[in-house]
């Protein structure tokens, strides 16, 4: 801190006991009961201002003021004000240093105290708005203005209205703004992505308002952002910080942005007719490259080239892909392993049965968590049916699986044609759901097991001749003919063999 200046009238009794009565520095800082440190710095100011004892005497105490002090501020070179605040944006760069450079240049500028007191009253005089802190590439603040811009579709003539996106950077108020057809989840979203990519780079923060597409729950000290949201941030390694309700103050930055992009652009398109999003956004262009480029008011320079030398170099890298839209889904995995995703249903492992699942919908493809962790994955198909992974089913359900209408066809064959018969004519019929089909023809051919393929054969025989579908049917005729083959064997196992000794049954008749 600086030295508290003492009164005029002490200034004077310490200049008069020095050159009238000759004091000491250590008398006369008894005697005025002032540190003997200032009262060399005085004396020495006297001595740069080569004051004599008549002038001492003479003088009235703004004249002598203006004597001591004012000559030697008029020695000290002004800091370049300006250059003090850009500086300050910089990761890292405080007062104390930028003085401390200031000092190797210039040894008898001004002290650290008063190095701090001429600029803040320099910033003072900025205005109010330049009073926030921003970093440089630290904050990027989003929001949609209130404004909108009309567009028509040329075949039918109904009239839409464009939502206008806007962004601004902290530090440098460097703008971008587009339209988009609604202010939905995957067009907020898609928004923040082209801005990246207009800034060419990645800022720390991201502070949007409490819209609901990316605020899932507004709260003053914990808000919840929107899981996609939160998966876009992730992919390009920004924090969410949206703003606190009802606090202006923290989107300000944005709220100056939507004014000017109002004013500067959409002002000049009030009376053009559009016919689509991507004529608005052509024209937009232009108008946005104006603004950005348009001198400050009360700073040297624009908002392009503010950004250029300050947020610029201090933004993060931009991933090597872009980021690809997904939307989320949480359920609960029923006793049937199969989630439903629009129209189509994707197994999950059986494992996880009862336990809740969150689901990332991409363009391309599905993804199963559950506790964060990845459980399954699968190509996206619109179409309505079934997608099963054999791996998500439990062991029993593998095995029943397997048996679909070719691998059937090729059990049979290796059984004889009249099983292959058979089975095709069942797969032929017109009525029926396919998976009654494939049930009924393993059963059929689950018969082999126990009376083997030739049985199975000569039934399938008998089958096809008078038209048998019927597992019941098919599986009596092959019982039957079983029995009847066993009877038969067991009877010439008791027949008597012929022998020349052997008289039979005739000899006793």
């Amino acid at each position: 801190m600086s030295r508290e200046k003492i009164k005029m009238n002490k200034v004077r009794q310490i200049l008069q006991l020095f050159y009238g009565r000759k004091y000491k520095k250590r008398a006369i800082a008894k005697e005025t009961g002032v540190p003997r440190s200032t009262v060399r710095d005085y004396l020495e100011r006297a001595e740069s201002a080569r004051l004599t004892a008549d002038e001492v005497q003479s003088l009235t105490e703004q004249q002598l003021n203006d004597k001591l002090f004012k000559q030697a501020a008029l020695k000290k070179t002004e800091p370049d004000w300006l250059h003090i605040h850009k500086e300050l944006k910089r990761k890292g760069v405080t007062l104390q240093l930028l003085w401390e450079e200031y000092q190797a240049e210039q040894p008898d500028g001004y002290r650290y105290s008063g190095f701090c007191e001429l600029y803040n009253k320099w910033k003072n005089a900025l205005g109010a708005w330049m009073k926030q802190e921003h970093k440089a590439g630290e904050k990027l603040f989003v929001d949609y203005s209130g404004l909108t811009l009309p567009y028509q579709n040329p075949e039918t003539g109904e009239v839409y209205k464009a939502e206008i996106f806007v962004a601004a950077m902290g530090a440098s108020n460097f703008t971008y703004c587009e339209a988009t057809a609604t202010q939905t989840l995957h067009h907020w979203i898609a928004s923040h992505c082209r801005t990246f990519a207009y800034l060419g780079g990645v800022p720390v923060v991201v502070i949007p308002d409490n819209l609901k597409s990316g605020v899932t729950k507004a709260h003053r000290y914990d808000p919840q952002a929107n899981r996609s949201y939160e998966d876009m941030a992730r992919h390009y390694g920004v924090s969410i910080m949206p703003a606190r309700s009802y606090t202006p103050k923290d989107k300000a930055k944005v709220e100056n942005a939507v004014l000017q992009v109002e004013r500067r652009i959409l002002a000049k398109l009030r009376d053009r007719i559009f016919f689509s999003i991507e004529e608005i956004n052509r024209a937009i262009r232009p108008l946005l490259e104006e603004l950005n480029d348009r001198p400050f008011q009360k700073l040297k320079g624009s908002r392009k080239e503010l950004f250029l030398t300050i947020d610029k170099p201090a933004l993060n890298a931009l991933p090597h892909c872009p980021y690809e839209f997904a939307a989320w889904l949480r359920t609960r995995l029923d006793h049937g392993y199969h989630i439903k995703v629009n129209t189509r249903e994707y197994s999950v492992p059986y494992l996880y049965i009862g336990k809740k699942v969150d689901v990332r919908i991409a363009e391309k493809t599905l993804e199963f968590f559950c506790q964060n962790q990845r459980i399954a994955c699968h190509i996206r198909n619109d179409k309505p049916g079934r997608s099963t992974l054999d791996e998500h089913r439990p062991e029993a359900h593998r095995e029943h699986a397997k048996w679909n209408r070719e691998s059937l066809l090729e059990w049979a064959n290796r059984t004889g044609a009249e099983t292959v018969r058979l089975v095709q004519s069942i797969f032929d019929e017109s009525h029926g759901f396919i998976e009654q089909k494939e049930r009924r023809a393993l059963g059929i051919l689950r018969l082999s097991n126990s009376y083997g393929d030739f049985s199975l054969e000569a039934a399938c025989r008998v089958a096809n001749q008078y038209h048998i579908k019927r597992y019941e049917r098919i599986a009596d005729l092959i019982k039957n003919q079983f029995v009847q083959s066993a009877s038969q064997t067991a009877a010439t196992k008791n027949s008597p063999q012929q022998h020349e000794h052997v008289r039979g049954a005739e000899y006793y008749n």
